[in-house]
């Protein structure tokens, strides 16, 4: 990855495998810091390209007590610049520098008091000697004897070592995992680390990311032509809009309708893109298309593919009428690029396959454009205002690639997608006007294959479930269902009922994730 601009001060972040990793880099970056993460066996190449002001060495699902498992590279603990290690981070720093690490009798998972031992400039405004506070810990093995030089600065009841400090070489360790949330004041530790231990200026802002990306695609794409997927989702809605400001005529954007949108939306696309930017837009409108492809299929991960496949099948005729186009834009995010470098390598279990255009750069023979291959999600949202896109682009909740396709478990007609739209759309103005939208991180209708008897106007009615899903998050990758009011609900449930035909019950999913995912399918 190139440096972009304003990144004067960088961060690198190395990973020894942890879930939570992303979030150590998404909170250095809110500081306006730049950061980057490699796996611990890329590190040395990360090291000379970056040329970090600070590293932080994450947390791990490994044990450091064991043969062959993961160290840092030992030129970390002499480039003479600040170092965190966290949990495994800190063990293994401990290990390599001459401390001890063992298995510990009582395993130490969730929330946690630390309390405060000696002063620190890691812990400076936030905790006094003596204070305690809730901290998140996750580990198995734990500290036993530090290296020379090192001091104890915080301990809890399974962790006498559950931070450390060695304030001449600027190396610290936490045993807790300051990056999750449930750390209270852990966001402000590492912004101690970056900016006070290691002088970091936060000068790093979307603005100048903007500014350098689009010079960065003039360069790459020149004279050529650009063809982008749009689906009306923030991250697409971003890279056209970016394009466009780069690169002007030489973008064409195609938007395949596939029948599977909320109310109104394919209109809002082609209102926004052609007619107020007056971006150049192929609307396809594929419709019946994907409904006779899906006919009669109930297997939620075959109803994933044929969606996929079929676009992958429409985009592909599409450009080639466009012809000519030398490059492919993606949406590709710094998530996707961090998971396909993965420390392990191995692949992991699929829970369930995700659409997007994978497949397409090799069958078109282009070469890709991924302008927003740098950022997180909250990041593309910060680019898009800052590119000028309207507020219910940028700040609607995610939006699945396969639509409300898997939002209707069992078989997908036309019928079904118009009963679940007109639900979703009075769910969605329910929350609006209640002013939750934002509090939100997904809300959305859900019909089941369900019919059960009801009375309506003192009539037997026999039609479908339809099931409410609301969650709250900070990344997606685990949630919380949201605690609406016994009155929201009512009031909703009966909206639905009233206006929409096909539909004599309402529920509420509480389930969180995990165990359940966010979708339904």
């Amino acid at each position: 990855m190139d440096i972009p601009a304003g990144a004067d001060d960088r961060v690198l972040i190395i990973d020894f495998g942890s879930q939570v990793t992303q979030l150590i880099a998404r909170r250095v970056r809110e500081t306006g810091v730049y950061s980057e993460i490699v796996p611990y066996n890329k590190a040395d190449e990360a090291i000379d390209r970056l040329a970090p002001k600070a590293i932080i060495l994450s947390g791990g699902p490994a044990s450091v007590t064991g043969m062959g498992t993961p160290r840092a590279p030992e030129r970390v603990f002499d480039l003479g610049i600040p170092v965190l290690g966290i949990c495994y981070g800190q063990q293994t720093m401990v290990a390599q520098l001459g401390g001890r690490v063992e298995t510990a009798d009582e395993r130490e998972f969730g929330r946690a008091e630390m309390t405060a031992g000696e002063q620190s400039a890691l812990f400076d405004g936030i905790w006094e000697t003596g204070e305690s506070d809730q901290v998140w810990m996750s580990h198995g093995d734990r500290v036993i004897e530090i290296p020379e030089g090192f001091k104890v600065i915080g301990t809890s009841d399974n962790a006498p070592f559950a931070a450390i400090a060695d304030e001449r070489r600027h190396f610290y360790g936490v045993q807790f995992h300051p990056e999750v949330v449930h750390t209270l004041r852990g966001a402000k530790l590492l912004e101690n680390f970056t900016h006070k231990i290691a002088g970091c200026g936060g000068n790093w802002s979307m603005a100048a990311f903007r500014e350098t990306e689009i010079k960065r695609v003039r360069e790459q794409v020149g004279k050529g032509r650009v063809i982008c997927g749009l689906s009306g989702g923030v991250d697409s809605s971003v890279v056209a809009v970016l394009l466009h400001e780069a690169i002007g005529e030489q973008l064409t954007c195609v938007f395949v309708d596939t029948g599977m949108m909320r109310m109104g939306e394919a209109e809002e696309v082609v209102t926004l893109f052609r007619d107020h930017y007056n971006i150049k837009l192929v609307h396809v409108d594929a419709q019946k298309l994907f409904l006779d492809k899906l006919e009669g299929v109930t297997d939620p991960e075959r109803k994933r593919k044929i969606i996929g496949a079929t676009f992958i099948d429409v985009f592909d005729d599409e450009a080639k009428k466009v012809g000519g186009a030398d490059f492919l834009a993606q949406g590709t995010l710094y998530p996707d690029v961090i998971e396909s470098v993965s420390f392990a390598g191995g692949p992991s279990v699929t829970i369930k396959s995700h659409h997007n255009v994978g497949g397409l750069p090799e069958r078109m023979n282009m070469k890709l454009v991924e302008p927003l291959r740098e950022l997180f999600k909250d990041e593309v949202r910060v680019l898009g205002r800052d590119l000028g896109l309207p507020e219910p682009f940028v700040g609607r909740h995610p939006f699945p690639g396969p639509g409300l396709a898997i939002r209707i478990p069992g078989e997908i007609t036309g019928d079904r997608l118009d009963i679940l739209r007109k639900a979703d759309k009075i769910y969605l103005e329910e929350i609006r006007n209640a002013g939750l939208y934002d509090d939100i991180w997904q809300a959305f209708a859900v019909l089941l294959p369900v019919k059960t008897v009801g009375v309506m106007g003192d009539e037997r009615s026999y039609e479908f479930v339809c099931a409410l899903r609301a969650v709250t998050s900070t990344d997606g990758m685990t949630a919380d269902y949201y605690d609406f009011s016994h009155e929201f609900l009512g009031r909703t449930a009966t909206r639905i009922i009233n206006e929409v035909r096909g539909i004599n019950r309402v529920v509420y999913d509480i389930t969180s994730k995990p165990p359940g995912t966010i979708e339904w399918e």
